[in-house]
């Protein structure tokens, strides 16, 4: 059992600071005019910003000594959130800021400033740990997230720093998104009265698919729509499944829209992710995967980020061409995996951002996890010369072979290294 500690005495400095804001809280209630408000709000916060900077040096200070062992907790984050009653996101970007302030100098200068609050130094902080923690991430540079800080609000920061970290370390980036994709999960509990409840878990995709299909639904019905947002989410539900189960019925197809640049899309190195709506940015391979089988609309900006030209949309798989590739391959042609052509996606052997034709040669159905599997997950498909296509695992990094691969498959990847030019259908 552990025995709470009595209190300790505290520093004069901390006793005086909780002194004179214990005097703020007690100061005489009396009418102020707006603008006075308004200087009192951000002052405070400027308060509250220099606080937290000296909580997270603190923190940084409570990390390296054994109080939270003595005191029978497992972890300082573990300490700190509980006995400071603080949410773990919050403890994490404490402790992020101070385990990195030599690494953000100008940052922390910043805020001591009132330049940028805080939750921008948190945010910073985080993306350096990150990357820190990243083999193959480029160093850390914190002149450009400043710049960005200054400029940028706290959440449009956070979509920066995701930008950022696709650029400097791809590979970690998506290997993020893998693991929250196989993370996924949906619990249905049967409840005695014939309801059923829904827990679950969704990745950047399943949600940004999940809410694209679901926002235009839930939408207020007119001014006497008393339904909170959770009934409206719940009905547009129930709505799409509905419909869903009609096949074609429905006026207009959900769809997730991504934005990318083009060298994003062909897969450049250090280039930004893809931001897709309702949700976070997405990795460059998620991105060739989705216009593998999607519409493409062309824009092209000029200085300032001002839209000067807006191309047709144009289906990269139109319509007569998917009917042929339905009735030619008839199903998912991943191998043992018969799911119908109606719920697979045109995958190009060879990506048409690298040249290759919208046509029956360089296209095969892919069902969408088996899709996700050749892009994401770093598959090779190969058809042989008898049109068998054979699914070829990655190769564990640093291993000639798996002790547990197949001959057949080892002898597929020969294929692979050998023949690598036409046959090969992993990243397109």
């Amino acid at each position: 059992m552990v025995v709470e500690e009595a209190t300790r005495p505290l520093s004069p400095e901390v006793t005086a600071l909780l002194g004179a804001i214990e005097r703020f809280r007690q100061r005489p209630s009396a009418h102020r005019e707006p603008a006075e408000l308004a200087a009192e709000l951000k002052a405070v916060r400027h308060g509250q910003d220099l606080l937290d900077l000296e909580f997270s040096k603190i923190a940084a200070l409570f990390q390296e000594t054994q109080e939270y062992e003595d005191q029978g907790s497992v972890s300082p984050f573990d300490w700190i959130r509980h006995h400071c009653r603080m949410s773990s996101s919050a403890v994490w970007s404490n402790i992020a800021v101070g385990q990195h302030l030599d690494e953000l100098p100008g940052s922390v200068s910043a805020v001591e400033n009132g330049e940028i609050g805080f939750s921008h130094l948190a945010l910073m902080a985080r993306t350096a740990e990150v990357l820190a923690g990243s083999e193959t991430a480029a160093p850390f540079e914190e002149t450009e997230l400043l710049e960005k800080a200054r400029e940028f609000s706290v959440g449009r920061l956070w979509h920066f720093c995701h930008h950022l970290r696709h650029a400097s370390d791809p590979e970690g980036f998506a290997a993020q998104q893998n693991r929250a994709t196989e993370a996924r999960s949906l619990k249905l509990s049967p409840c005695e009265d014939g309801t059923l409840l829904l827990e679950g878990w969704l990745d950047t995709i399943g949600g940004g698919a999940l809410r694209s299909a679901l926002e235009p639904l839930a939408l207020p019905h007119g001014d006497h729509d008393d339904r909170c947002r959770e009934r409206r989410y719940a009905d547009a539900l129930v709505e799409v499944i509905t419909h869903a189960q009609d096949m074609g019925s429905l006026p207009q197809r959900p769809h997730l829209q991504v934005t990318a640049s083009l060298d994003t899309l062909r897969g450049e190195p250090g280039s930004p992710a893809g931001d897709m709506e309702y949700s976070l940015p997405v990795s460059a391979a998620t991105v060739q995967r989705l216009a593998c089988d999607g519409t493409i609309t062309r824009v092209v900006f000029g200085p300032e980020s001002v839209v000067i030209d807006v191309g047709r949309a144009r289906r990269v798989v139109a319509g007569p061409t998917r009917r042929a590739l339905n009735a030619r391959d008839g199903h998912c042609k991943w191998p043992r995996c018969d799911r119908p052509a109606s719920w697979s996606d045109a995958h190009h052997v060879i990506h048409w951002t690298k040249g290759g034709e919208t046509d029956l040669s360089n296209m095969v159905l892919l069902c969408h996890r088996h899709h996700w599997m050749a892009h994401e997950g770093g598959w090779q498909l190969v058809r042989t010369d008898e049109g068998e296509v054979l699914a070829v695992p990655p190769r564990p990094p640093g291993l000639a072979r798996a002790a547990d691969v197949p001959d057949q498959v080892e002898a597929a990847r020969r294929f692979v290294d050998q023949f690598a030019g036409d046959r090969v259908m992993g990243a397109g």
